[in-house]
């Protein structure tokens, strides 16, 4: 049986330091509400699940789990009987894990480039709601996407297709600092990509020091967009990227660059995908306008992230990524 459809992005887990940073980045410039749990965990909430994103101390200062939300028992025994067939370790979260998350029957399996996968099939609910503005887009579509770079991208879709059945929704080939980038987006469900993979061409290097480039989460109304793009700025927090348009998905956005130093999109009014009438296809460049650069980029750590990258081989976990999947 095919899973695509009755998955979706259900939170994300950090590991960070930077707790008082982040409660003004999240609460007070983004307009999430917040959960304070003890002095080692906070919650950030977009709607009524008790947990879309999970911070949790330590000094990785970067996105180290994605949890996926399952929509029933049966699609989840599937994605675990194909995880088992291919020999892969399944370790069933703790009682504490589960809490922590505001979810039921967790599961976690190994992931690209140590970026840990969770499984769970139901998410607790707390009416009690402060956010701002009108609030945010989530429901069956999931919270929004991740983006990552990875050094062998093929494996990386691959891995995504056995586990979650994912399509491709379309490629984007850009330049960025004179080095020429393919990205490919993979669709869950009908939101146009959940996950985003890019990879520098032909080029075995990562300049990217995170496992995720950015993350992404949705706004209701346009107004809400402008407002926390100007909280961020008068707060002081750096933007990566000014407000722009994208060219695949259509959606507005911008780029704040996080406490943790990944980025954190803001964007609204993304397309949705018709199953019956979608084909891939190929863009050129990220944005129809806008987009543009807001902040210095450090090339000297890039250029460093990048040549430790070449000593690096990047775990794929390939008893679940194959042969990969190529363009």
């Amino acid at each position: 049986m095919s899973v695509f459809g009755n998955v979706s992005l259900g939170y994300l887990v950090v590991e960070t330091e930077r707790f008082a940073d982040w409660r003004r980045f999240g609460r007070d410039a983004i307009g999430m509400h917040l959960d304070d749990l003890d002095t080692d965990a906070l919650r950030f909430r977009l709607d009524e699940q008790q947990c879309r994103f999970l911070l949790r101390r330590g000094p990785a200062e970067d996105v180290t789990t994605l949890g996926w939300q399952v929509d029933d028992h049966e699609t989840f025994e599937e994605i675990l009987g194909r995880v088992h067939r291919c020999g892969v370790p399944v370790t069933v979260g703790t009682a504490e894990d589960a809490a922590l998350r505001g979810v039921e029957r967790l599961v976690r399996i190994p992931g690209p480039n140590g970026l840990a996968q969770e499984l769970y099939t139901r998410a607790h609910i707390d009416g009690k709601l402060s956010v701002a503005g009108k609030g945010f887009v989530t429901g069956e579509f999931g919270l929004g996407h991740v983006a990552v770079t990875s050094t062998r991208p093929h494996q990386m879709r691959g891995y995504y297709n056995t586990l979650l059945d994912a399509r491709l929704s379309d490629f984007i080939d850009e330049t960025m600092s004179g080095v020429k980038v393919k990205i490919r987006f993979l669709r869950v469900n009908r939101r146009h990509h959940s996950v985003a993979i890019a990879a520098v061409n032909r080029l075995p290097i990562n300049p990217i020091r995170t496992r995720v480039q950015h993350l992404n989460i949705q706004v209701a109304e346009l107004d809400d967009l402008t407002d926390s793009y100007q909280r961020v700025r008068a707060l002081g927090f750096d933007m990566a990227l000014g407000v722009g348009q994208h060219t695949n998905d259509r959606e507005l956005s911008y780029y704040a660059v996080t406490p943790s130093g990944f980025e954190w999109e803001v964007g609204w009014n993304p397309l949705v995908v018709d199953e019956s009438t979608w084909k891939p296809t190929t863009h050129q460049g990220i944005s129809i306008w806008g987009h543009e650069m807001q902040s210095s980029i450090d090339k000297l750590g890039q250029f460093t992230t990048a040549a430790r990258s070449l000593l690096h081989r990047e775990d794929t976990v390939p008893a679940l990524a194959g042969a990969g999947i190529p363009d």
